[in-house]
């Protein structure tokens, strides 16, 4: 984890022009992590990379709600985070995370990236599926059918009934054993896909873990391609404005749903390092909606529905 760390911020410095700024930091009740946060950088408005680890004997009430059998147990848990806020409302915010947690006899790994574009490139969104798609493809055929929808279920903000981006990939509970889906939705897509699958044979902690480490590296190759292509695309305050508002869909997302930040918070993590996700600038409008046949407009009604875009053909 330590090592994807490292890699996603040697290419982001190299892509921006500026340094991260490191922080470690360790926790009373065991473990600490590395947090690295670059801030008004030609590219990125603010990106933090994270590294945690840690430990203690209570479990979290998220963790029991969703493992009971882990109770009674001490527990670890490590894993590498990433929210990038570009500055060009052209370049979309990208979120990233992957982590391994044990309790006892239970273990599992989980994480997933996705993207979220301010304004809309159906070949950018392909781009970003189908390099997620290889990386999948490598490991086990059924990955990307499985945990493209369950991203698009995942990061979803049910009080707005929209999605948050265009997806990307989510799995988590992955001990190796059928279903691949363990999700809270058994009539959806994911559920109803995973569940027509045939048996197959278990995977090993080092395969997961394999699978787990080329997902990290599918970082790079799928976003920065995107970063150049927009970066320098001009742009004005109807943009700018744009931008900040639909930023508040991103923090509403990590203060309600987000599994990271409530395991985080909840095992008295370092506040700062969780809260790194959240934009530096973000406005709200009441009752807002798109004026018609705009590119605002096209993202509501296009890209904020589940879409194939693996097999998207311009």
């Amino acid at each position: 984890m330590k090592t994807i760390q490292d890699e996603i911020c040697h290419g982001l410095e190299t892509a921006d022009g500026g340094k991260f700024r490191e922080d470690s930091w360790e926790r009373e009740e065991g473990g600490g992590g590395r947090s690295r946060v670059l801030t008004e950088g030609n590219l990125l408005e603010q990106g933090g990379v994270n590294f945690s680890e840690v430990w203690g004997h209570e479990l979290p009430p998220s963790i029991l709600k969703q493992r009971p059998e882990a109770a009674g147990h001490g527990f670890y848990a490590t894993g590498t985070s990433m929210v990038l806020h570009p500055r060009n409302p052209y370049v979309p915010t990208i979120h990233l995370n992957y982590r391994y947690f044990e309790a006892g006899p239970v273990w599992w790994f989980g994480g997933g990236i996705d993207l979220t574009p301010y304004y809309p490139f159906a070949e950018d969104a392909a781009h970003f599926h189908q390099t997620l798609k290889q990386a999948c493809d490598k490991h086990h055929p059924q990955y990307y059918p499985v945990f493209k929808p369950w991203c698009d279920e995942y990061f979803y903000l049910n009080h707005r009934q929209e999605m948050r981006g265009v997806g990307g990939i989510f799995f988590d509970y992955q001990d190796g054993n059928d279903p691949l889906y363990r999700g809270p939705h058994p009539d959806k897509e994911a559920a109803i896909y995973s569940n027509q699958l045939p048996a197959s044979t278990p995977r090993t902690w080092e395969e997961l873990f394999a699978f787990v480490n080329d997902c990290g590296r599918s970082f790079l190759p799928a976003y920065l391609p995107i970063v150049e292509r927009r970066r320098n695309i001009e742009y004005g305050d109807r943009e700018r404005q744009f931008q900040l508002y639909r930023r508040g869909r991103y923090v509403e997302f990590n203060l309600v749903y987000d599994r990271g930040t409530i395991f985080g918070l909840q095992t008295n993590g370092r506040t700062e390092s969780i809260l790194m996700s959240l934009p530096p600038l973000v406005r709200w409008e009441y009752c807002y909606q798109p004026e018609a046949n705009t590119p605002e407009s096209q993202l509501y009604e296009v890209f904020l529905k589940p879409q194939d875009w693996a097999n998207w053909q311009p």
